[in-house]
């Protein structure tokens, strides 16, 4: 009898889903477009649609928002501050790891992708025509913030030319790009065309794609493979209807829209597994 009780009780311990209770989401409050605190204290932007809209699709109907950076998504899901990060988060196999170094970024799974892009580059409008190629930012000024794919691009040998400083959130960037303390501000383009959106003293160089694309997905801690599975088969359903769209369109330029709408393929390939591809 005691046997038995201890195997339900480990039975019920194993398929306990995150879902049954409240579920707290860490999502950015700085990124206009993507991510973005009002004063109204309410939480707006294409990822918070993304993230509510498939929640609510098993069966989560009131998620609770909470703004995060870049440098705590990885620490607040592993300490349980968090469920779900849903915040411009880039997959990948560093973070897929199945065990986290100390310090560093493994541990997590990821339900996606949900949007792609390259990265690129802001600067001011009236400097717009200045900028082509990546080789006009040598010897300039550009800000990246802390725990971002950006940060680690920019600091590889092939653009050591390029004089890179490092914010603590997004919000100081943009603050010193407006003030002329930057020549460009750099990180994935969906993030920059949120930014240019809303301050239209600032532009998008159109043509820069730098790097390989970055690939956001919905994380949660690992453990949870069923509910990460569960999310997977809405976000293939979401991602194929007309919603995905419209939750874009609100927030992003429509002429993105299809450039940065992931595969069903890519969605199953980096979904719920240990490395991309991967079981």
């Amino acid at each position: 009898m005691t046997v038995a009780l201890v195997a339900l009780v480990g039975c019920s311990s194993e398929s306990e889903s995150i879902f049954a209770g409240k579920v707290n989401v860490g999502v950015k409050g700085d990124q206009p477009g993507t991510s973005f605190l009002y004063r109204d204290g309410d939480f707006r932007g294409f990822d918070v649609t993304v993230v509510k809209d498939v929640l609510n699709d098993v069966g989560v109907e009131k998620p609770l928002l909470r703004g995060i950076l870049s440098r705590d998504r990885v620490p607040a899901l592993q300490d349980g501050d968090v469920e779900i990060v849903a915040s411009t988060f880039s997959i990948t196999p560093n973070r897929m790891k199945p065990q986290p170094k100390a310090g560093g970024e493994g541990g997590l799974d990821f339900v996606g992708p949900y949007a792609s892009t390259h990265q690129g580059m802001l600067v001011r409008e009236e400097d717009i025509g200045k900028y082509k190629k990546i080789e006009d930012f040598n010897k300039k000024i550009v800000c990246v913030w802390e725990g971002t794919t950006s940060e680690d691009l920019l600091a590889t040998p092939a653009y050591e030319d390029i004089k890179r400083i490092t914010a603590a959130n997004a919000d100081e960037c943009i603050k010193g790009l407006k003030n002329g303390d930057f020549a460009a501000v750099s990180t994935d383009r969906l993030i920059l065309y949120g930014f240019a959106k809303e301050y239209p003293e600032l532009a998008v160089v159109k043509d820069l794609k730098i790097g390989q694309p970055n690939k956001y997905g919905i994380a949660m801690k690992k453990g949870h493979r069923e509910d990460c599975k569960d999310l997977k088969k809405v976000l293939l359903k979401y991602v194929r209807g007309d919603r995905w769209g419209r939750a874009f369109d609100e927030y992003l330029p429509s002429e993105v829209r299809e450039e940065s709408r992931p595969t069903p393929s890519e969605i199953e390939q980096q979904s719920c597994v240990d490395k991309p591809g991967g079981p």
